[in-house]
């Protein structure tokens, strides 16, 4: 042993070790509007004898939050929560997005500048509690980032071609470039000869290029709440407008973004009538096998 150097116990090991691989501490905030054009009151839509953002908010809970919240600006909203045990805060009704929103939560919380706050969509009944902690931890390990968000590859040309399907440009630390609607990165040397019918939606078999680096983008972010406080400051982008996509917001004004990367595609949210059958199914599943297994 060096001279000088302190020599660490078993004890002192043990406790080092289990401060290295504690999680990362972040609370999950699920912001609920009422109101929905395509599925009204949709975040008290029934699964299974409880509201949807009610499910939303049990699954944010098992991703390990020390807190989870739902924020929202209608009393029935406020008093389903309450209900149900769930914490639950009344916000302003004038927030433009979700993400203003919870930067009220964050000053009403006084939350520390460093603290990570999770932004699951409330729509979301069967959200995995692994996406909510794996953004949490990516924007832990990314200091230089103000956010954090995932993504999934795309396989199909389908996919890559739908407007709805939000693609996300990376750069070689994994944070992003860039946000689009658009088919980006556009593959064009590999279309060369190809009939434009191809790229078709409607198209059968079509396949994209071998290593063509897309990706679909995940709507779940994770922020600091240092950052959310500035985010309500700055002034809506060009490109924001036109795609539609709040996060441009973010990085034309200098912020990094960083990006999970998962393997495949979460469990889609529910956005229509037909959603949330199939959501309704996959409860009512849940539900009966145990009273099978008797």
């Amino acid at each position: 042993m060096n001279k000088g150097t302190v020599p660490l116990h078993i004890p002192d090991i043990l406790q080092l070790a289990n401060r290295m691989r504690a999680p990362t501490p972040f609370i999950a905030v699920i912001p609920a509007r009422y109101a929905s054009t395509r599925l009204p009151a949709k975040a008290l839509a029934d699964i299974g004898g409880k509201p949807m953002v009610v499910r939303v908010a049990e699954q944010a809970k098992k991703s390990g939050a020390r807190a989870v919240y739902i924020a929202t600006d209608h009393r029935a909203v406020y008093e389903a929560a309450g209900m149900h045990g769930v914490k639950v805060l009344m916000t302003r009704a004038d927030h433009a997005s979700g993400t203003d929103r919870i930067a009220e939560v964050a000053t009403r919380l006084k939350l520390a500048p460093n603290a990570i706050v999770v932004n699951v969509q409330g729509d979301e009944p069967l959200i995995e509690p692994r996406l909510i902690r794996a953004v949490a931890d990516k924007l832990t390990k990314d200091k230089t980032a103000a956010m954090a968000t995932a993504c999934h590859p795309i396989s199909n040309a389908a996919e890559f071609l739908n407007p709805n399907a939000v693609k996300v440009i990376l750069d070689a630390g994994g944070a992003a470039l860039y946000f689009s609607r658009s088919p980006v990165p556009y593959p064009r040397d590999s279309l060369r000869g190809q009939r434009s019918a191809s790229w078709d939606l409607k198209a059968k078999g079509t396949r994209l290029p071998k290593g063509l680096p897309c990706y679909r983008h995940i709507g779940i972010y994770a922020y600091r709440a240092s950052f959310l406080k500035r985010y309500a400051a700055l002034k809506p982008s060009p490109m924001e407008q036109f795609e539609a996509l709040e996060q441009l917001r973010v990085l034309w004004h200098g912020y990094r973004i960083a990006v999970a990367v998962r393997k495949d595609a979460p469990q889609p949210g529910v956005d229509t009538p037909e959603d949330l059958r199939r959501v309704r199914r996959v409860f009512r599943a849940k539900i009966d096998r145990p009273r099978k297994a008797r």
